[in-house]
């Protein structure tokens, strides 16, 4: 349905070449402004129980944003939502470029609503431009099959240059979407790299995507990251590309007896499929639920989620001090100063960062 503000014809108006003209039907209707009425943390609460997905993805927003007095009502809204989370399977996929996240992703969705029932989240988030901050949000062009499925809600975010890509508030995000019924939450992130560490901090099972005939198949995937892991998964397992991917997931089985046993103690797997035919997605299904249930049964899974949390307070904490630092007006003032000093060679990086955190710090008292 066409915004209002966006109608070509509005309110007795029409628009040539960037000029309001009366319309022929009712030269004399005048035009008014369309504001969308503002909603109070309570709306969104009561939206977002209700499992309103437009309610949901308005609340998204309001997390996503840097306004001061946006951080206060998202902190307000996530709160209270914070008591009706927990009872969904988080699960983490990531992947180098190219490996088929969004198209997996889309296979994997239809086939836990179909097999398992409930509702499905996808945050998928988005590698932002380092250039322009813009960022192009196609994963959910890639979903064609979740992006209609009723149960389903898919929230691209810009990753807007935090940690490895992954979006700062997808947990809060995460919160919201369990308040809203959603009992599945998926988390793609940008790729291999830092973000997988963020990612591996707020989901339960971490699902790690290879593609196989790319040269030193171990080469793709550092050391670090494969003890992330909970299970490989070797995509494209179709056509003439079967033995070769057989013989990567060899290869992955026998680096990961490397590794010592994970805190978990689960041993990981690894798996081939086809996400393009939709082969295979049910062993991997089957992998993902047998992994739930058995760190359910001794005990990891409560766990972990403990320990994200206290990960996230320390993390809240660094974001909090940082944002306080740079949006200080003393600090702004000085800042500029300082850098041309360093550009120009009269004093040391460390000096000059020094020189702040001490304007700071006597700022506080």
């Amino acid at each position: 349905m066409e915004h209002p503000e966006n109608s070509a014809e509005y309110a007795g108006l029409v628009v040539n070449k960037g000029v309001a003209q009366p319309s022929s039907v009712n030269p004399y209707l005048k035009r008014r402004r369309y504001v969308r009425p503002s909603l109070t943390a309570g709306d969104y609460v009561e939206g977002i129980l209700k499992g309103d997905s437009s309610v949901l993805g308005q609340a998204v927003t309001l997390v996503e944003s840097t306004l001061p007095e946006h951080i206060a009502m998202a902190q307000e809204v996530i709160e209270k939502c914070l008591p009706y989370s927990g009872n969904s399977v988080r699960v983490g996929i990531s992947g180098v470029p190219g490996a088929g996240k969004s198209t997996s992703i889309d296979e994997f969705g239809i086939h836990v609503l179909k097999e398992y029932g409930g509702k499905l989240a996808v945050l998928a988030i988005d590698p932002s431009s380092e250039r322009t901050k813009g960022s192009i949000l196609g994963d959910k062009t890639r979903m064609e099959k979740l992006s209609v499925h009723p149960k389903s809600f898919i929230r691209p975010s810009p990753s807007a240059g935090s940690l490895g890509g992954v979006a700062r508030k997808t947990r809060e995000t995460i919160i919201l979407c369990e308040a809203a019924g959603y009992d599945k939450i998926f988390v793609e992130t940008v790729g291999v790299g830092q973000s997988e560490t963020a990612c591996h901090s707020m989901v339960d099972f971490f699902l790690l995507i290879q593609l196989a005939g790319t040269g030193d198949e171990l080469q793709g995937i550092k050391r670090g990251i494969m003890e992330m892991a909970d299970g490989i998964i070797i995509n494209k397992c179709d056509g003439d590309n079967v033995e070769r991917s057989q013989l990567a997931a060899s290869h992955f089985r026998n680096a990961l007896h490397l590794f010592p046993t994970p805190d978990s103690g689960w041993e990981p797997e690894v798996l081939c499929y086809s996400g393009f035919y939709g082969l295979g997605i049910k062993e991997i299904w089957d992998m993902v639920y047998r992994y739930v249930d058995f760190v359910k049964a001794n005990g990891y899974f409560d766990f972990r989620r403990a320990e994200q949390a206290k990960y996230w307070m320390y993390e809240t904490i660094n974001e909090s001090l940082h944002n306080s630092f740079y949006q200080n007006s003393t600090i702004d003032s000085m800042l500029q100063a300082e850098e041309q000093g360093v550009l120009r060679g009269e004093k040391t990086s460390f000096m000059a960062a020094k020189q702040l955190l001490d304007a700071y710090f006597a700022l506080l008292h």
